[in-house]
This record gives C-alpha cells, sequence and structure tokens, in this order.
C-alpha cells in the first residue's frame, strides 16, 4: 500500500513541475532576464553560418556567388531580421549597404532582448 501511495504522488508532482517550469520560462519572465546578442556572438554565430553553407546544407544557391552567400548568411544569421531588412531589396554585387547593415544590427540587438522590432527599417537613413 504504501508503495502505491508514493507512486501516486510522486506521479503528480510531475505536473506541478511542468506547471512551474512553464512559467518561469513564459515570455515575461524570459524578457526580462535576455541581455543584448554581443558582436564576439554575433561573429560566431555567422561564422557557424559560412561554415553550413560551405557545407552544402543551405543548398547549392547559397553558393553560387560572394554575394549570394553573403545573402543566405544574413538570413541564417537571422530571418526575422533578414526579412525585415533586406528580403525585398537583397544586396547586390559589388554592394555595401552600411545603413541597412547597422539596421540589421540593430535588429538583431532588439531581438535578443525580446524587444519589440517596430521602427528598425528606417531607424538609420542619414
Amino acid at each position: 500500500m504504501v508503495n502505491q501511495h508514493s507512486s501516486s504522488s510522486s506521479s503528480l508532482g510531475i505536473p506541478v513541475l511542468l506547471v512551474l517550469l512553464l512559467l518561469l520560462l513564459s515570455p515575461t519572465v524570459l524578457a526580462k532576464s535576455r541581455r543584448p546578442i554581443s558582436d564576439i556572438e554575433t561573429r560566431q554565430k555567422k561564422n557557424q553560418c559560412y561554415a553550413d553553407i560551405e557545407s552544402g546544407l543551405w543548398g547549392w544557391q547559397c553558393k553560387s556567388s560572394l554575394i549570394a552567400k553573403e545573402n543566405c548568411a544574413l538570413r541564417c544569421l537571422s530571418s526575422t531580421c533578414y526579412e525585415l531588412v533586406y528580403e525585398s531589396d537583397p544586396l547586390e554585387e559589388g554592394e555595401k549597404d552600411l545603413v541597412r547593415g547597422q539596421e540589421f544590427k540593430y535588429c538583431m540587438h532588439k531581438l535578443s532582448l525580446g524587444e519589440s522590432l517596430e521602427g528598425v527599417k528606417g531607424s538609420f537613413n542619414y
């Protein structure tokens, strides 16, 4: 009898633990504990994206040119920020777009903090 009681009480503990875990991981709690992504973390992640592209994980089109590789690396780094900043007008051969580069970096910063991305596009127009 004691064994049956202890097993049923331990099985009741699992749902309670799950509820507590879900509460701790709720977006409001996560947003308060987030920190901005660092330049080093961004660089490391982008280097991993380049490695994934080179290995073929992103398909042949991402290896077709340097600019295709760069667009794929940006999408890999953050598909959300890529769609916001570059999707309607991807980088072209020889293009260095410093303004959109700053917008992308700002987007990643805000995204890492769990903040709204409203106002990112166009925030660095000079």
